[in-house]
């Protein structure tokens, strides 16, 4: 007989990427077929399931708080259940039952399908489940998903890493790369197009090398072609590895105009020597080539990337080469990171002497250097009129709209007045840019001026 959640109320905790946001449309899709209720607070929730990173240790720390901070709040209907999942659930298993009493659920990253199952067994038994599927097996892409935004979907097409850099958890909890085959991602792009869905971003720990394992040899650039024949209006993936950037992936992606003119080619350091001893595979040559070639094809191109202060050995030099690869490239947008050690990497048994102090130094530094790229960046589209997707409302102003250009750059603009905001939301409108910031723009519609 199977369990009734009818009535039951639901909150998902989500941390890390987007392949976990993901996860998070599919948990609330099977909690919602249960006939379960989302709520947007924890004390209103039976059942709070936490979906996890352990990228970086604040990840752990945050978890490790927020799941001890429930152990004294009243659930709404007698017991409350706590479900982790994602990395650290895939990491820890049942140490996490120890660790933290009052957890309920434990699964890992490949078994996010059994978790009403799990939820069930737990409330009939009145005990503990652990689950961990092994990363060999088939990962279950069927999963329905309650999309967070009728406008945009996240289409994994790949799960895993074979990379294996030195500072990375990912491999040893996502495991290796296992890719869908290509015929099932047309079909669900295909099906996003006809439901609606204007934006499509494509999911893998490493898109560059999808197929490898089930075609011999990497097909990303099929993909990206094919993708962008099913009318999708924008095209966007991540994350690219640059060692596997391949000429016919630059190539498809000048030459398929739903791919948005911005690229995620997360670098790391500026540094060759840092690079090799984070077993990165490319040069600090190599990368600027890349993005050469990517400009040569596409030449209004935008980059962002990922930079790490701190790596284990890194000195001032090492530092400084950094700064000035940011100088080179003038990105976009780039997500700065202390080093993090991460236990059970290679980076982790590193010595290294330089002081906390010296470390946050550099990266306020680097800060400083970021900001002024993102800014000079932005500074291209004053007085330019950009396409944006419209998102929704401001958090800090409910009569601003907040939308997304091509280049990923996020705008503000007034909501005209005698129009609702839900005309407005999913629409790619025209904007006149009349001012420019380091992290967004502001404009007016120019239908609308």
């Amino acid at each position: 007989m199977t369990y009734s959640f009818d009535g039951m109320t639901y909150l998902v905790k989500t941390f890390g990427c987007q392949m976990n946001k993901h996860d998070t449309e599919r948990v609330e899709s099977m909690l919602d077929s249960r006939k379960m209720q989302r709520v947007e607070r924890e004390e209103l929730a039976d059942v709070i399931v936490f979906l996890t990173c352990c990228v970086r240790e604040a990840a752990d720390t945050r978890l490790m708080g927020q799941v001890a901070s429930l152990k004294n709040v009243p659930a709404p209907h007698g017991k409350r259940i706590i479900a982790v999942g994602g990395c650290i659930g895939q990491r820890d298993g049942e140490k996490l039952i120890d660790t933290l009493g009052h957890v309920d659920i434990v699964f890992g990253t490949h078994n996010v399908d059994e978790l009403p199952a799990l939820l069930e067994e737990t409330l009939q038994a009145h005990q503990a489940c652990v689950s961990l599927r092994d990363h060999s097996e088939t990962a279950n892409y069927e999963i329905p998903f309650h999309r967070e935004h009728s406008f945009h979907a996240w289409l994994p097409i790949m799960k895993g890493c074979n990379n294996f850099c030195t500072y990375c958890i990912v491999p040893y909890v996502r495991g290796r790369e296992i890719s869908r085959p290509f015929e099932e991602i047309i079909r669900e792009a295909e099906i996003l197009v006809s439901d609606g869905v204007k934006e499509i971003t494509l999911l893998g720990q490493n898109v560059n090398s999808y197929g490898r394992d089930l075609y011999g040899a990497p097909r990303f650039a099929d993909i990206l072609r094919r993708v962008g024949e099913t009318g999708i209006q924008r095209l966007r993936f991540a994350t690219s590895h640059p060692k596997d950037l391949s000429d016919e992936t630059i190539a498809a992606f000048a030459e398929t105009p739903a791919c948005m003119p911005q690229l995620h080619l997360p670098v790391q350091s500026g540094s060759d020597r840092i690079l090799k001893a984070m077993n990165r595979n490319y040069t600090v040559s190599h990368y600027l080539s890349l993005v050469e070639k990517m400009r040569y094809a596409l030449p209004d191109i935008s980059f962002s990337t990922d930079l790490i202060v701190g790596f284990p050995g890194e000195n001032e030099e090492d530092f400084k080469a950094t700064l000035e690869l940011v100088r080179t490239v003038g990105y976009g947008q780039t997500f700065t990171f202390i080093y993090s050690k991460r236990a059970g990497t290679p980076a982790a048994d590193l010595l290294d002497s330089t002081s906390a102090s010296v470390i946050q130094e550099r990266f306020n530094r680097l800060v400083e250097v970021v900001q002024e790229s993102a800014y000079t960046q932005n500074l291209k589209e004053l007085n330019q009129v950009v396409d944006v997707l419209i998102e929704g409302t401001s958090k800090r102003d409910a009569t601003m709209l907040t939308g997304k250009t091509p280049k990923n750059q996020t705008v503000h603009m007034p909501l005209p007045e005698d129009v609702s905001i839900d005309d407005m939301v999913g629409h790619i409108i025209p904007v006149k840019i009349e001012e420019t910031r380091t992290w967004y723009l502001r404009g007016h519609g120019i239908e609308m001026a």
